[in-house]
């Protein structure tokens, strides 16, 4: 008979299960996409807004970012319940990517919105969504809406 797991071992199976729990039930960023805004899945990027305001909002769903983008939100207590504040520079990793879903009302083009995992800052280990005018790729400079 095999020893009976550990605590460890038990939190983590149970972590894991409630993760593929969230991913099945579409409540978090989907794992498989089609690559955009010339990068693709797995490409470490660095978040960036605008030099107004270079910090960048990590939404909790793709609606959210979308809506936000295109003018539409209640209050500002619900932006701030809906998202994360990261500062610029924080880096990531794209997991997914659909595009040309954003119309923003401030820029006059159409982004794509890129689901991402945070791999540093505060909020290290947590996914959201951006527009792809929110991400770069450090050593080229240039934001991923640029790079299409």
């Amino acid at each position: 008979m095999p020893p009976a797991p550990n605590v460890t071992e038990v939190n983590c199976r149970a972590l894991a299960a409630a993760s593929l729990t969230v991913l099945l039930t579409g409540t978090a960023v989907p794992v498989f996409a089609a690559a955009c805004s010339g990068l693709g899945n797995g490409t470490n990027v660095a978040l960036k807004s605008t030099e107004l305001d270079p910090d960048v909002f990590v939404w909790d769903a793709k609606a959210r970012v979308i809506e936000y983008s295109s003018g539409k939100w209640r209050t500002t207590s619900e932006v701030m319940t809906h998202t994360l504040l990261s500062k610029p520079g924080t880096r990531a990793v794209i997991v997914s990517c659909e595009k040309d879903t954003v119309k923003s009302k401030f820029v006059n083009s159409i982004l794509d919105a890129v689901g991402i995992r945070l791999t540093s800052g505060p909020n290290r280990g947590r996914y959201g969504w951006v527009t792809s005018e929110d991400v770069y790729t450090p050593g080229r400079g240039a934001s991923a809406a640029t790079a299409k």
